[in-house]
């Protein structure tokens, strides 16, 4: 199949599943069209059937906003008309969605029909798709969508309760390459992290106030009243200067490292002992499926769709929201006896292991193929 997807190309959970997905589905044979304003984060290295169609948007003394949504729709016009495309995947429904239909539309003109699917990944419909700027054009978007996907029950729950939609939704959970995750020996990695086999904690993320970034910290301080461990902040955003000047004026924050962005994060996970993600809200958690798959125990909020993939007692454990007190009290039961710890992390590359390429790559497939069809 000839497949286009749409996606933004940052570090995020929207861009990271589609550009993942489009990798394994080059590997099954497939050619796979990336329709982006730059290259995605995780698309490196020359692959044969991969090809990246930059997005350009003029602009001109009468726009003080060039109009993206109009560049891209037309690229989409463009890529169709000139690669033979089957299908049109679109990753977050602001505005890919809308440019989508619209591209569809002029296609539809010239005598080609190319089938949409909409894949909802989380703020695109419980952040900015509810504004009621953009809330009547996203609602419209996704009924027009031949197929609507979202990554978790959870989000399927929300789009349903925060839009006026009869549009069946199918859910479709993000996956992980497990063997990408699991790599060993990392033994002289660990060693120079933590020189005295002090346990290492980690967390990643955009480090939005929905993160709850300072809540991995003040988790930490606590942690490490009892047991010597190291945290590694992985990531960037709009909250880390105010973490980072928090931890700089703090002696009992000596132990804490700023990694900043990073493409290759399976270098990084499989030497942590735990991972930590307090967020207010997630739609479903693919950092810390992404931790589990290395091994890695998740001590997380029940937010959103976390209790889809970690499961509490068993990969990890989850607490309510902001409740530091819980979390640092299940991050000692894991940590402090090295029994426990080892049957964690086995059941984290268990529960990984259900979400694996192998199981969920061929669910899109199978949409694809409907599609076509």
């Amino acid at each position: 199949m000839n497949i286009a997807i749409v996606c933004y190309p940052t570090f995020g959970g929207s861009g990271v599943l589609a550009t993942e997905l489009g990798k394994v589905l080059a590997e099954k044979g497939h050619n796979i069209h990336f329709i982006t304003y730059q290259q995605p984060v995780r698309l490196s290295g020359f692959h044969a059937n991969i090809f990246y169609h930059e997005v350009s948007v003029p602009t001109y003394p009468l726009f003080d906003f060039p109009p993206y949504e109009t560049a891209l729709a037309s690229s989409m016009v463009d890529v169709v008309n000139n690669h033979h495309i089957d299908v049109l995947h679109v990753h977050y429904a602001i505005p890919h969605a809308a440019a989508a239909f619209m591209a569809k539309q002029i296609l539809l003109k010239e005598g080609k029909n190319i089938p949409v699917i909409t894949t909802l990944h989380g703020t695109d419909i419980t952040l900015v798709g509810r504004d009621k700027t953009y809330s009547p054009v996203v609602t419209f978007s996704m009924e027009e969508s031949d197929i609507l996907t979202a990554v978790s029950y959870n989000l399927k729950e929300e789009t349903y309760k925060n839009f006026s939609i009869n549009k069946p939704i199918e859910v479709i959970h993000n996956f992980v390459d497990i063997k990408r995750f699991n790599k060993k020996p990392v033994d002289a990695f660990r060693k120079l992290i933590s020189p005295n086999n002090e346990k290492i904690i980690v967390h990643a993320s955009n480090f939005r106030k929905l993160k709850r970034v300072m809540d991995v910290v003040q988790t930490f301080l606590l942690i490490r009243k009892q047991i010597p461990a190291k945290l590694l902040l992985i990531g960037d955003g709009p909250d880390r200067n105010e973490i980072e000047s928090f931890t700089r004026s703090c002696p009992e924050c000596r132990e804490i490292t700023f990694l900043g962005k990073q493409e290759q994060i399976e270098d990084i996970l499989p030497i942590a002992d735990l991972f930590l993600l307090p967020s207010e809200y997630e739609s479903f958690g693919l950092a810390a499926l992404e931790a589990m798959a290395a091994e890695v125990p998740v001590i997380s909020t029940n937010a959103g769709g976390l209790p889809e993939i970690n499961i509490d007692g068993f990969s990890g454990f989850m607490s309510n929201v902001g409740d530091i007190q819980d979390m640092s009290k299940k991050a000692i039961h894991i940590l402090s006896d090295e029994k426990t710890l080892r049957e964690f992390k086995a059941n984290a590359i268990i529960q990984a292991s259900k979400f694996g390429i192998d199981k969920i790559v061929p669910q899109y497939e199978a949409l694809y193929q409907s599609l076509i069809k």
